[in-house]
């Protein structure tokens, strides 16, 4: 549904949101993750998947919902989740034997205006990566994890939206009390910054163990690209002087030639 026909786009304004996708697969075992009850016979893991805050914080306040859409040969391969609690994930759980695309389309809430975004997620129930060192650590995993960091961009939005973006949830009508919060607190929701709560785009400064996402392997994986740019450079380099090596050989041998 569009917001009030009072309302204005943000003209020049973008703001962005981090968020996860991606899935979690576990080899069924009788004693780390038995079978349940009437499980087909041929399947072998139990697996979920999942759109969730990074660092587990609330992303109810723009996402209304997320569907997912699985695998025809799963009964309800069409699966909506909606009406979560903030900071807790959207996700579906189920059990099989294959790897497929799985569908996932974010719908917005009403004040957004935006209408819904589909991407597709490839569930990994085996080990991959790249090299054999980060294979076999998945193999000595209990859980196979398929995560991915994504950014909701919201480009010139709505000002009531942007105001829901970036406001404080006022909850100085909650009162103090043990433990409770004093009044005039304002508590923020949606935050990745000391679990804070605060509506922003910030990342949390180091990782912890299940939270991968930080400004700490930001760093780390600017670092190794920077270091494999440093690489290809080097590369580039030495063919570049092959070349000119080449070049100067062929002119060479071709005043031999006119010569002879």
């Amino acid at each position: 549904m569009a917001p009030e026909k009072n309302q204005k786009r943000c003209k020049g304004v973008q703001v962005f949101r981090p968020f996860v996708f991606g899935s979690n697969a576990k080899l069924f075992d009788p004693t780390t993750n038995p079978k349940p009850a009437n499980t087909p016979e041929d399947h072998t893991h139990s697996w979920e998947v999942f759109v969730k805050g990074v660092d587990d914080t609330d992303i109810t306040y723009w996402c209304k919902k997320v569907q997912f859409k699985l695998h025809e040969s799963i009964p309800n391969p069409v699966r909506t989740i909606e009406n979560v609690a903030p900071g807790a994930p959207f996700r579906v759980f189920e059990t099989g034997w294959g790897e497929f695309e799985i569908a996932i389309k974010l719908y917005y809430v009403q004040e957004s205006g935006e209408k819904p975004q589909t991407f597709y997620h490839h569930l990994r129930l085996h080990p991959f990566g790249t090299t054999d060192e980060e294979k076999e650590a998945m193999r000595q995993s209990p859980c196979i994890k398929s995560w991915v960091y994504e950014e909701q961009l919201f480009n010139e939005p709505y000002d009531g939206f942007f105001d829901l973006l970036t406001s404080p949830l006022d909850r100085s009508k909650a009162g103090g009390g043990k433990g409770g919060k004093g009044k005039g607190t304002k508590v923020m929701r949606g935050g990745m910054v000391g679990s804070t709560g605060e509506r922003t785009a910030l990342l949390p400064l180091a990782s912890r163990p299940g939270q991968p996402f930080s400004r700490e392997t930001e760093k780390a994986e600017i670092k190794k690209l920077q270091e494999a740019k440093g690489k290809v450079d080097e590369m580039v380099k030495e063919v570049q002087r092959e070349l000119r090596d080449a070049e100067e050989e062929i002119k060479r041998l071709r005043e031999e030639a006119k010569a002879a």
